[in-house]
């Protein structure tokens, strides 16, 4: 950054943020150019229809966040404009996978094992005088 001329078009207390906007930009391109290079088809195909999902919402929402910048760099507020219902749109339907992902993860109940283990964690001996004081109390009746 020290090599870099400072442009006298913008205050020199941004320079650090617009230079790190900068880098965050070329980052992204590159990571767009590296998931251009793979056709949809070939990098769906290797995946599980969850994962494909995951894959296509991360894609729509990144989209529409960059739209977002977009209008926002435009001066339109995107507070106001559809983009903001489209982006909510896409979450409810990440959370919904996300659901889906942690149910896939959720240990599977065994009835029958957990039925038996309350059952022996309730059980108590029969006491010899019990059954005894029990059936007095049946004979007066």
């Amino acid at each position: 950054m020290a090599a870099e001329e400072i442009n006298e078009d913008y205050p020199v207390e941004i320079h650090e943020y617009l230079s790190a906007f900068g880098n965050s930009i070329d980052a992204v391109d590159e990571m767009l150019k590296n998931m251009m290079s793979v056709s949809r088809n070939e990098l769906l195909q290797k995946l599980d229809p969850l994962e494909q999902a995951k894959v296509d919402l991360v894609s729509a929402y990144t989209l529409n966040s960059m739209f977002w910048v977009y209008l926002a760099t435009q001066g339109v507020n995107p507070k106001e404009h559809p983009v903001k219902q489209e982006l909510e749109r896409i979450r409810v339907y990440m959370n919904r996978v996300k659901e889906m992902t942690d149910k896939k993860k959720a240990g599977k109940l065994d009835r029958g094992a957990a039925s038996r283990f309350v059952k022996n964690a309730l059980w108590e001996p029969k006491r010899k005088n019990a059954s005894k004081v029990a059936n007095k109390e049946k004979s007066k009746s």
